[in-house]
């Protein structure tokens, strides 16, 4: 089962922030040509004024454009501390929108570490408990049907020990692709632990639709496996209930098919259902 991707887009605060920071910066070179352009006009009057006299009419345009270079250099110096302090808020959101999205980050993995097999990033008993209690419940409503199939590795200790548990999690691994590469868009597939693995049928119409999918989930899982040690082989074992003529709660049908998964063993086929 995909995980639906969550929302992203829009104009976040520290980018409206950081617009603003460079729309007053921009502000800011302005006013300084005009306050340099304005001592400019200022020093000309100056030298003018020394060379033609002090008239009055130059004494005037003299204090005024130094009144005007006055004012603008007082809007210079207010607009460099609103840009000083709008940098310093820029720093401190894009600062908590980092420390934001790391935390997010890593409540994304505590959540997908609590709900996953760490060898094979299945999922666990607790995400399939979960799956299943949600399916029951779209069943019932709906007037649906779901098979719970239990599967086990028959000879996976004989594994382990001739090669060493490296070459046994190996296996584990490539036994949890194939299972993965077989799982349809609203079936879950679980490792339930040691070599033992729960996947769940949603939608399942009568049991010849289950029978065939169990047949091509055992026929891929027990294909030669490419390993270190060179190809090797295991057989699967499992155990099918349906819902609702098995059960109708997720111990129930769990139970069901364990049961007729060892039914399976000791007749030595490759799957079994529980009627």
């Amino acid at each position: 089962m995909k995980e639906d991707p969550i929302p992203t887009g829009g104009v976040t605060p520290a980018e409206s922030l950081t617009d603003a920071l460079g729309h007053t910066q921009h502000a800011k070179v302005l006013v300084d040509e005009s306050a340099s352009e304005l001592s400019s006009i200022h020093t000309s009057l100056q030298h003018k004024s020394v060379q033609e006299g002090n008239s009055g009419t130059l004494q005037t345009a003299l204090r005024r454009t130094q009144a005007v270079e006055e004012k603008v250099q007082e809007a210079s110096d207010k607009l460099a501390k609103v840009t000083e302090a709008l940098g310093v808020e820029v720093s401190e959101r894009q600062e908590l929108h980092q420390q934001l999205a790391e935390l997010t980050e890593q409540e994304s993995a505590a959540r997908h570490a609590a709900m996953h097999d760490p060898l094979t990033g299945l999922a666990n008993r607790t995400l399939f408990n979960d799956r299943l209690e949600h399916g029951l419940a779209q069943a019932k409503r709906l007037g649906l049907t779901l098979a719970v199939m239990f599967m086990d590795l028959d000879g996976f200790k004989a594994v382990n020990d001739t090669h060493g548990h490296d070459v046994g999690d190996a296996l584990l691994q490539t036994v949890a692709d194939r299972l993965r590469e077989n799982t349809r868009e609203d079936d879950t597939v679980c490792r339930l632990g040691g070599d033992e693995f729960l996947y769940l049928v949603m939608g399942a119409n009568d049991t010849s639709t289950v029978a065939s999918l169990a047949q091509k989930i055992i026929d891929c899982v027990q294909a030669p496996c490419r390993l270190s040690v060179g190809s090797v082989s295991i057989r699967i074992s499992m155990g099918i209930a349906c819902f609702p003529v098995d059960g109708d709660t997720v111990d129930a049908l769990v139970k069901q098919a364990d049961t007729a998964m060892y039914r399976a063993k000791r007749e030595q086929t490759e799957f079994a259902f529980a009627r």
